[in-house]
């Protein structure tokens, strides 16, 4: 039988088949924590928050290298009004107010970064141990948590700042002995649920020990709320350092922080206000922009939000 050679006078028409394309590429496949970076990146407001967030980071640790006064040094007058030398004017003794705001802004975050970390670390720690383990350690742990969280934190800590001469590392534990409760709560109960996932009895079949189990395997499974909470305890530092500082029973000087700036220049609200504003709106808009930005890996984190736009 001949062989039929389909032809026109354009050309041979090719009748192999194609090959067909899948609808879904598996080289394009995302991971799971590109598409948390994916869904966090459009969180426009948690962008601009990070970015109000990095220029906080960088005026209080790099602009005191860049800018022409110290937070130190003290000029010719005092109570100057603002002006391109000195842009929020000059505080009683003569100091500028935007170095000294430099100052404090580098304080009051690394109190709250200390503040984070550590009670991170122990709320976690805490809070996986006793889900896990349950029993005893469960009842003995939880009630711990409960009768801390009844002892007023802001008269406990003004105590003990005040008996250790009230230097900002001292806050920054002080806060800290009393920040991880709720991290503690939040921690264990995730880890009651995640306790009895197959990947855990897997895991402990195969014998591994304890701590393997918490670290590497719980741990790791609970990344979104630990960054969230994180997060969430970095802004709750800032306003406790600043209302402990406000009332004279946090940072001591020669250290400073935004509490102690705002508590120096409050009487001048009426008749010098920039040197109120300037440490009060620095405050808030810290405080805000960690918010939003928790806020944003909250919703960047959550398991629901599945569709992710190409």
């Amino acid at each position: 039988m001949a062989n039929i050679n389909l032809a026109s006078e354009g050309g041979v028409v090719n009748s192999a088949p194609q090959s067909d394309s899948h609808e879904f590429d598996a080289s394009k496949t995302r991971t799971q924590g590109q598409l948390v970076l994916r869904r966090f990146l459009r969180h426009r407001l948690a962008m601009v928050s990070l970015g109000v967030f990095v220029f906080l980071i960088l005026f209080a640790f790099v602009g005191p290298f860049i800018w022409t006064y110290d937070f130190e040094d003290v000029t010719s007058k005092s109570y100057q009004p603002m002006s391109g030398t000195h842009p929020l004017g000059t505080t009683q003794v003569g100091k500028d107010m935007l170095a000294l705001l430099m100052r404090g802004t580098g304080y009051s975050l690394q109190i709250a970064l200390i503040v984070a970390a550590l009670a991170t670390a122990v709320g976690v720690t805490f809070g996986a141990l006793a889900g896990y383990l349950r029993g005893f350690v469960d009842t003995a742990l939880m009630r711990l948590v409960d009768l801390l969280l009844i002892i007023p934190q802001i008269a406990v800590a003004a105590i003990v700042v005040k008996g250790f001469s009230g230097s900002w590392y001292v806050v920054a534990l002080v806060l800290a002995a009393f920040a991880w409760m709720q991290i503690a709560r939040i921690t264990r109960g995730e880890t009651l649920s995640l306790a009895q996932r197959e990947f855990v009895e897997a895991a402990r079949a195969c014998g591994a020990s304890t701590t393997r189990i918490i670290f590497k395997h719980l741990v790791p499974n609970m990344i979104g709320s630990i960054t969230v909470n994180a997060t969430l305890a970095i802004a709750a530092a800032v306003l406790t350092e600043a209302a402990l500082s406000f009332l004279g029973l946090g940072v001591q000087p020669p250290d400073t922080s935004l509490g102690v700036i705002v508590l120096e220049n409050y009487g001048q609200f009426m008749n010098r206000p920039w040197l109120f504003w300037g440490p009060f709106i620095v405050l808030v808009s810290l405080s805000l922009a960690v918010n939003f930005i928790g806020d944003g890996l909250r919703d960047a984190f959550d398991p629901r939000q599945t569709k992710v736009r190409a």
